[in-house]
């Protein structure tokens, strides 16, 4: 298999993996409980009896937020949706737009810049510090996380364009498996535009599906048809009913050597191919006269206008544009999020997005009926999503979780080279516990003490930003990580 290889994939001739640490989420609260069911859940958690699912909202950097759902919700996972950053260089500033207000004759509207926090900067540098190189070096040990939470019947949705696709795509295949892949799905986003331009306009993005086995999800999506639709599709007119109809092969290719490769009414499927049905949905077929016979005595099956729901989706999608008229300028369309959630999900089923931006896949999948669990790096992006389940009318109840000072310490620990990051394996193992169950954390101890930001840390913090030894740094550097940077928001991952 052709293999993509980037600075940093390989070490002593040793594929690198992701680092995986595993630390104990903390509960900050838990959202429209009531405290009848509070006090239910901390009973139930006394008496060692399985407490009922909450949803979650986790605030932190996939880096450590993903290997730390590995413990509980390995293989678990039904639906994944990710849209990450696929604008080279983008950080994770953004421009917001308040709608105009009533401030007298000179009302309009403002505007302002959200700017990185230092944990976004450390993530930006993570993602693009490097380059592509590390772009996809971050990208690739995601999606070996994701593909351990994914379940054996389970499906991912990666979101992308035109500036990382098509490496992502030969990434996907070595992580997921070539056989396993499903779509490359054209979503046309804006209406026709660059009349300018010297090359053709880029209206559309991409959304490559993966299974992780060949038994997976799937319920067919059907587009409605219209009456123009159906005459067109459905030219025949039969006789003695007048229903409209038209006729389709009774047989598929491939060669089987089953029943569905044997004769039929002492026919033999076409030379390389095989019946499409087994031989009794054949004979039933037959009794209800729904094959049609040909002249060279080729059997086709009727199919009635009157009988269509509609056609089955294809793999070019038009009608989900972006709106841009919301706080996040990259946010995907709700109708959008519901076709995949219903056409690779059940009710009840659990779905996560670790990149969710303004929570439209948790909203989703909160409104169809399943479970989720829904990540994002940045403060706003958790604020903003759970604002907006709270508008949901009878949104279930949800915990806000992230990391705490385990998530600062592992980011010291990469940043200067703090190596005691995690806290006695005691004390992992009952927070872990705790937080399984809802139970916010309330008294903690000091895991290891760290050396204030003196001269040498300070030293060494400041040897990195200019492109010299440090760990992570990138070969050849030698102008510093800044100036890979530029502003963008069209790129920006989340939904």
């Amino acid at each position: 298999m052709t293999e993509l290889i980037w600075d940093g994939k390989y070490k002593d001739d040793k594929k690198q993996g992701p680092v995986r640490i595993a630390l104990p989420f903390q509960t900050i609260e838990t959202v429209n409980e009531s405290a009848q069911d509070r006090q239910r859940t901390l009973e139930l958690f006394a008496a060692g009896r399985q407490t009922e699912w909450r949803n979650r909202l986790i605030w932190g950097d996939k880096k450590y937020v993903l290997p730390s759902l590995l413990p509980e919700f390995a293989g678990k996972v039904n639906l994944i949706y990710i849209d990450p950053p696929f604008d080279t260089g983008a950080d994770f500033s953004y421009t917001a737009t308040i709608p105009e207000y009533d401030d007298g004759d000179d009302a309009e509207a403002a505007t302002f810049t959200k700017e990185a926090s230092i944990l976004e900067q450390k993530a930006y540098r993570d993602t693009w510090g490097c380059g592509l190189d590390s772009y996809l070096n971050w990208f690739h040990d995601a999606l070996i996380f994701l593909r351990e939470l994914l379940s054996e019947s389970g499906v991912i949705y990666v979101h992308l364009d035109w500036h990382v696709g098509h490496y992502a795509k030969v990434v996907l295949d070595e992580v997921l498996g070539q056989e396993n892949f499903l779509n490359e799905i054209i979503r046309v986003k804006c209406n026709p535009k660059n009349y300018t331009s010297n090359s053709f306009g880029n209206i559309h993005d991409v959304i490559y599906s993966y299974s992780k086995t060949e038994q997976y999800v799937w319920n067919k999506i059907l587009a409605p048809v219209t009456p123009k639709d159906l005459e067109g599709s459905f030219p025949l007119i039969e006789s003695g009913t007048s229903r409209r109809y038209t006729t389709a092969p009774l047989h598929a290719p491939g060669i089987r050597n089953g029943e569905t490769g044997k004769h039929w009414k002492g026919l033999p499927p076409p030379k390389g191919r095989h019946w499409a049905f087994l031989q009794k949905q054949l004979d039933k077929f037959e009794g209800e006269k729904r094959i049609e016979w040909s002249d060279t005595g080729n059997p086709r099956l009727k199919m009635y206008a009157d009988e269509n729901r509609g056609f089955p989706v294809q793999d070019i999608w038009t009608d989900f544009k972006d709106t841009r008229q919301d706080v996040y300028a990259t946010q995907k369309p709700e109708a959008l999020l519901e076709r995949i959630i219903k056409a690779s999900s059940n009710e009840g089923d659990l779905v996560l997005d670790c990149f969710v931006g303004s929570g439209t896949t948790a909203a989703v999948a909160e409104k169809l009926g399943r479970r989720w669990i829904a990540c994002d790096l940045g403060r706003f992006a958790i604020h903003t999503t759970r604002k907006r389940l709270l508008g949901i009318p009878n949104v279930r109840p949800f915990v806000v979780q992230n990391l705490g000072k385990y998530e600062r310490q592992a980011w010291q620990a990469a940043e200067f080279g703090v190596r005691e990051l995690a806290p006695a394996v005691g004390e992992r193992q009952q927070a872990a516990a705790l937080q399984r169950n809802g139970v916010p954390q309330i008294h903690s101890r000091p895991v290891s003490r760290h050396a204030p930001h003196g001269p040498r840390m300070a030293a060494r913090h400041e040897g990195r930003a200019h492109g010299t030894r440090g760990r992570g740094g990138c070969p050849g550097d030698a102008g510093g990580r800044e100036g890979h940077r530029q502003r963008g928001v069209e790129g920006r991952g989340g939904s």
